[in-house]
């Protein structure tokens, strides 16, 4: 649990993974590179005191999961957002499949993002249709610069993505999850451009579009989409780890997301397990906007904002109503252990 000006807060990590990254599910360089270059983020941008080995980082446990988030993280539930990396990994890097282990467990606790590729083409429709029918797929994660059969990336605005979208909205399918930030090794940065999102935006009303990153280092352009496309919001994972190491920088990216987007468009993510929640749901709940961004900007980080951002946002994207769910959580297996920690 945190508190913010005395006011209990419900935190949703809407950027969450359960990977492997282990040398046992490499399937080529690939695999060992991006799993290196995750792992370099991790140490540039980690408090010592949150470094993992690398042994760990590249596999943990459901046990590090759940403590993590749950006990030691602050965090009342989380978003898994399923990234596949076949051409590098055996099983897939991060899978609903992987992911939905833990959402068996702890229904409660997680909400499960599925994807799809529009360069599956026809036949991937009803794939993807099947996997919606087959898990409690709330939400997908897509990721334009995967690889794929010799191609590189994709946009938002192939015409086959279209069809997929169209899909989404026939299957009610609403929050679509985009990674449009940094590039991880060997993707291509170019393929993370955030100019498609502009037309599936449009294009797509009914449909919410959150940007992973916050398109970093694009955020000038992701911010003047946003402000236009009314169903844009910023997902705050990697920006939000600049807190610790580069104060003034995240300052900087929080003041220009207010001022654009607003605070109610904002979400909180971790970006767990390149990063852990605690430090930085800890560091966000303190922070405070230096004078002369607050001036220049005419914005605050108050402590409203604080909560909308932390989760009040992604709970109304996924309908969640706080107070019911809390009376859940307190009943679940996670509950149970942190009020045995309370009471100890």
């Amino acid at each position: 649990m945190i508190t913010i000006d005395g006011q209990e807060v419900f935190v949703i990590d809407g950027h969450m993974h359960f990977w492997d990254g282990s040398p046992e599910n490499w399937r080529n360089q690939w695999g060992e590179g991006w799993i290196k270059c995750f792992y370099d983020y991790h140490l540039a941008l980690s408090p010592k005191e949150a470094v993992w080995p690398f042994e760990k980082f590249t596999k943990y446990s459901e046990d590090d999961l759940v403590r993590d988030l749950f006990l030691e993280g602050h965090v009342d539930m989380g978003i898994f957002n399923s990234t596949y990396l076949r051409e590098f990994f055996k099983n897939g890097f991060n899978t609903h499949e992987q992911n939905y282990v833990l959402v068996e467990k702890y229904p409660d606790r997680f909400i499960l993002c599925g994807s799809f590729d529009p360069r599956w083409g026809e036949a991937g429709l009803e794939t993807f249709r099947r996997m919606v029918e087959q898990y409690p797929i709330r939400g997908l994660k897509l990721y334009t610069a995967e690889w794929y059969d010799g191609s590189r990336g994709w946009k938002l605005s192939d015409p086959m993505a279209y069809r997929y979208l169209e899909l989404c909205r026939e299957l009610g399918i609403k929050n679509i999850h985009v990674h449009k930030g940094p590039t991880v090794y060997p993707l291509s940065k170019d393929a993370f451009d955030v100019h498609d999102v502009d037309y599936a935006a449009t294009d797509f009303p009914e449909l919410n579009f959150i940007i992973e990153h916050v398109g970093l280092p694009r955020l000038d352009d992701f911010c003047w989409i946003a402000k236009q496309e009314k169903n844009v919001y910023a997902g705050l994972a990697v920006a939000s780890a600049f807190i610790a190491t580069r104060p003034r920088y995240f300052a900087e990216i929080m003041a220009n997301l207010l001022y654009w987007v607003g605070e109610d468009k904002i979400l909180f993510g971790s970006d767990y397990a390149i990063w852990t929640p605690k430090w930085i749901v800890e560091a966000f709940a303190r922070f405070e906007l230096p004078e002369d961004i607050k001036e220049e900007y005419g914005v605050d980080l108050t402590p409203q904002a604080k909560r909308k951002i932390l989760g009040e946002n992604a709970a109304r994207l996924y309908g969640i109503d706080i107070a019911a769910q809390k009376a859940k959580l307190a009943q679940d297996p996670i509950g149970q252990l942190l009020a045995a920690q309370q009471a100890a």
